[in-house]
C-alpha cells in the first residue's frame, strides 16, 4: 500500500507512537525515544511508513527484562504542570461517568509526555549547537516527534517547529515580487508567503536583473533563499523548483560561495531523483564529481562514479569531470591544466577552488625534475592567463626570477626552483592543504 498524499501520516503509525509513548518510564525514557526516532526515521528515508504494519513493530528498549527488585518512583512535584479542567469539563465527566473520566486523565497524561518529549529533543537540538546541515541524507533528518506529528525539518530556513507535515500545505496570498529572507521560527503565515504565480514572476524578474548586473550578490543571494522558502513551505516542487536551485547555484558558483552552492546541489539531487530537470542532471552530476574532488572525498567519490550508467558517462560534463577525476589520481599536471583551460559550462568555476592546490603539488614535481624552468612554460602548463597571476603564484613560495643562462633570449626568463633557504614545498603543501572544510558538504 503506498500513500496516497505526502501531507498525511498513517493513523496506524500515530497510533503506534502514543502506545510507545505511553509505556515509556523514567527508566528507559531516553533509549526508547533515541529508538523510535531511528525506527521512523529509517522508515520515512525508504519511503515505506505506509507499507509497515506498525502494530506489529515493537521497540526492544521497551522489551529489555526488567530489573527483579523495582523501587516505586516518587515523583517530583515540579515535573509536571497540574491538570486544570474547566466546569464544563467536570460536569461532562461526571455525567459520563467513572469510565470516561478515567479514559479523559489517560489522554491529558499522554498530552502531557508528548510536550515534555518535544521538550527533551528541543534541548538535545540546542546542545548540539542548532546548527543547519542540508545534505540529501539529511533533509529529514533530526525529526521533532510528538504523540500526534511528524514535523519538517530545517529546510531552507524553517525551524523544526515551523512546518507541520500533517496539515496541508499552505497557499501564499502575498503578492510581493522582492522579500527578504528571514528564517522561520513559526509556522509560516499565507500573508506573507507568495503564491506560485507571483513566485514565477519573482524568478523571472531577480533573473533579468542578475543579467544586467543591477544587483549584488548579497541582495540577490537573500532574495533567492526567500524565494526557495516560499517553494518550500507550500511543497512547490514544479519547473520552478528546479529553475530556482539552478539560478542560485550558478550564482553562487560564479561568487565562490560553496556554502549556497552545495545547499543547491543538494536539494537538485532530490529533484532529478524525482524526475524533474532531467535535461540539466549530466551537467549537475559532473559538478557534484568535482565538488568532491576538491573535498577529497575519495570514498563517497568511488560510491558515487560507480554508479554512473555507461550512457551518462558519455555527456561532454560527466566525461570531463571523470578526465579530471583521473588526472588528479594519476599526478598527471599536464592533462589536469589542459582540462581546466577546456572546462565546459561552468566546470571551470569550481576547479578554480582546487587548481591552487594542484599547481602546487605540479611545482613540488617539476622542482624534483629540472632545477630551472622557462617562465612562458610554467604559464602554459600551469594555465595562468596572464604573467602577473604567475609571479604572484611565485612569489608565494619565494621562488626566484632569473635571467636565461644559455643566452637564448628565446626562452626569457627561469624560475628558479631550488632557491637555496626556502621553505620546503612539500611542508608547505602539507600545512596548506592539510584540511578542506566546505561548510554542508555533500
Amino acid at each position: 500500500m503506498s500513500a496516497p498524499s505526502s501531507q498525511s501520516w498513517p493513523p496506524a503509525l500515530k497510533d503506534w507512537v502514543s502506545r510507545c509513548l505511553s509505556q515509556m518510564t523514567e527508566t528507559n525514557r531516553s533509549e526508547a525515544q533515541a529508538e523510535l526516532r531511528k525506527v521512523i526515521a529509517d522508515a520515512f528515508n525508504r519511503q515505506a511508513l505506509w507499507d509497515i504494519n506498525w502494530d506489529k513493530v515493537v521497540l526492544h528498549s521497551l522489551t529489555a527484562p526488567k530489573s527483579i527488585l523495582q523501587l516505586p518512583i516518587l515523583k517530583r512535584k515540579t515535573s509536571e504542570p497540574p491538570v486544570v479542567e474547566t466546569k464544563k469539563q467536570k460536569k461532562a465527566a461526571k455525567l459520563a461517568g467513572p469510565g470516561a473520566l478515567a479514559q479523559q486523565n489517560d489522554r491529558a497524561a499522554l498530552d502531557r509526555r508528548a510536550q515534555r518529549f518535544a521538550r527533551e529533543h528541543e534541548l538535545e537540538r540546542q546542545k548540539a549547537g542548532g546548527s543547519t546541515k542540508r545534505s540529501e541524507s539529511r533533509l529529514y533528518s533530526n525529526a521533532k516527534l510528538t504523540r500526534e506529528s511528524l514535523v519538517a525539518m530545517d529546510v531552507d530556513g524553517l525551524e523544526p517547529s515551523a512546518l507541520d507535515l500533517e496539515k496541508s500545505a499552505i497557499v501564499g496570498k502575498s503578492q510581493e515580487i522582492y522579500k527578504d529572507y528571514l528564517r522561520l521560527t513559526s509556522e509560516p503565515k499565507p500573508e506573507t508567503i507568495r503564491p506560485a504565480h507571483v513566485l514565477e514572476l519573482t524568478f523571472t524578474n531577480l533573473s533579468q536583473r542578475w543579467k544586467s548586473k543591477e544587483v549584488n550578490y548579497h541582495w540577490m543571494c537573500s532574495q533567492l533563499k526567500s524565494l526557495r522558502q516560499d517553494l518550500t513551505v507550500q511543497r512547490i516542487k514544479t519547473d520552478l523548483t528546479v529553475k530556482t536551485y539552478q539560478l542560485h547555484a550558478r550564482i553562487a558558483l560564479e561568487e565562490s560561495d560553496l556554502v549556497e552552492f552545495n545547499a543547491c546541489l543538494s536539494m537538485l539531487k532530490s529533484l532529478h531523483e524525482s524526475g524533474l530537470g532531467q535535461e540539466f542532471l549530466p551537467e549537475f552530476t559532473a559538478y557534484r564529481i568535482l565538488l568532491l574532488l576538491h573535498g577529497r572525498n575519495r570514498s563517497e567519490l568511488n560510491i558515487y562514479v560507480g554508479q554512473l550508467t555507461n550512457e551518462q558517462k558519455q555527456d561532454i560534463h560527466i566525461k570531463h569531470a571523470l578526465a579530471v577525476q583521473k588526472a588528479m589520481l594519476l599526478g598527471n599536471y599536464y592533462a589536469l591544466f589542459a582540462l581546466y583551460k577546456d572546462a565546459p559550462s561552468m566546470a571551470g568555476y569550481l576547479m578554480d577552488h582546487f587548481v591552487p592546490r594542484e599547481r602546487l603539488r605540479a611545482l613540488i614535481v617539476m622542482s624534483k625534475a629540472y632545477k630551472s624552468l622557462p617562465m612562458s612554460l610554467m604559464m602554459d602548463q600551469l594555465a595562468f592567463e596572464t604573467t602577473a597571476d604567475l609571479l604572484v603564484f611565485l612569489g608565494q613560495y619565494k621562488l626566484l626570477i632569473i635571467e636565461s643562462l644559455s643566452g637564448n633570449d628565446t626562452e626569457g626568463p627561469l624560475v628558479d626552483l631550488r632557491t637555496p633557504g626556502s621553505v620546503s614545498l612539500q611542508q608547505t603543501y602539507d600545512e596548506t592543504f592539510k584540511k578542506v572544510g566546505i561548510k554542508g558538504a555533500v
